[in-house]
């Protein structure tokens, strides 16, 4: 790949839940890097182009896998996605060098001396207090952070906790960088639950409070961890358009549900069936 074209590969390691991802892209923006590695994605210029986020996984032995890419066709998937993009630098994150270096070799990258500034720690951008602050949102809360907009994500996390962080630093507020905070399978803090009459009564209560919303009917919950959809059966008030009244609430649910749930709903449903 290096034959190709000129590109400066770097590495950012630090351990478990000391604020790698989150600081990723600050980095790249003060270095120009355009392309960044981290747990089996590859994100190009706040995008992401290909792979498969190793936050998926539901064992830390997958994630692990995942993040090395074992996978021969995502890893070959990912290595034709950065010969047509041609950043001009990557950051590879990790925990250890020798796992930077695992990653830049399956990925076909320029490798890196071992005394090369390349070479990035995350002790050297980031104080103590920083990193105590990112491993209690990573042990006491589940958190993590991937260096991608939540739109980005969408799709592949389906049903999972999705909170975007947006972060305007200096005159250029145009462009925000922005990350997102998931809570991947594999938790220190066990499973956890939110009951599908919650949803129904989040779903009921915003009916309530929209004039042109007669009565709730039913509501069916899909939920996988790929994808959670909901298809709701509802009455039109008389006197209120049936179109414009069914798509203002099914917007309506989707937001509320979203703000707050968290979860990451692929597609509401909205059936009318009547005037109320």
């Amino acid at each position: 790949m290096s034959e190709e074209f000129k590109m400066d590969v770097y590495t950012l390691v630090g351990k478990s839940g000391t604020g790698k991802s989150y600081h990723a892209m600050n980095l790249c923006k003060s270095l120009g890097i355009e392309g960044i590695i981290d747990d089996g994605l590859f994100i190009y210029k706040n995008s992401v182009i290909a792979g498969v986020s190793a936050k998926r996984d539901a064992t830390k032995i997958g994630a692990i896998k995942t993040a090395l890419f074992n996978n021969d066709a995502i890893r070959d998937s990912v290595v034709k996605a950065i010969k047509k993009q041609k950043p001009s630098g990557i950051l590879v994150l990790g925990t250890s060098d020798q796992m930077t270096d695992r990653i830049i070799s399956r990925l076909g990258l320029p490798p890196l001396p071992e005394d090369s500034e390349r070479r990035i720690h995350i002790e050297d951008i980031t104080s103590e207090e920083e990193r105590a602050i990112a491993k209690k949102q990573r042990t006491e809360l589940g958190k993590h952070v991937i260096p991608a907009p939540a739109l980005q994500l969408k799709r592949s996390f389906a049903g999972y906790f999705l909170d975007p962080l947006k972060f305007f630093r200096g005159k250029d507020q145009g462009a925000a960088a922005e990350r997102t905070v998931v809570r991947p399978a594999y938790s220190y803090m066990g499973e956890y639950f939110i009951s599908e009459k919650v949803i129904d009564d989040i779903i009921t209560c915003l009916a309530h409070e929209m004039s042109s919303i007669g009565r709730v009917i039913h509501i069916v919950q899909y939920s996988r961890p790929e994808a959670y959809r909901l298809k709701i059966a509802v009455k039109i008030r008389r006197g209120y358009p049936v179109w414009p009244s069914a798509k203002e609430f099914q917007a309506a649910v989707e937001k509320q549900i979203e703000k707050m749930t968290a979860f990451n709903v692929v597609s509401i449903e909205i059936e009318v069936r009547g005037i109320n």
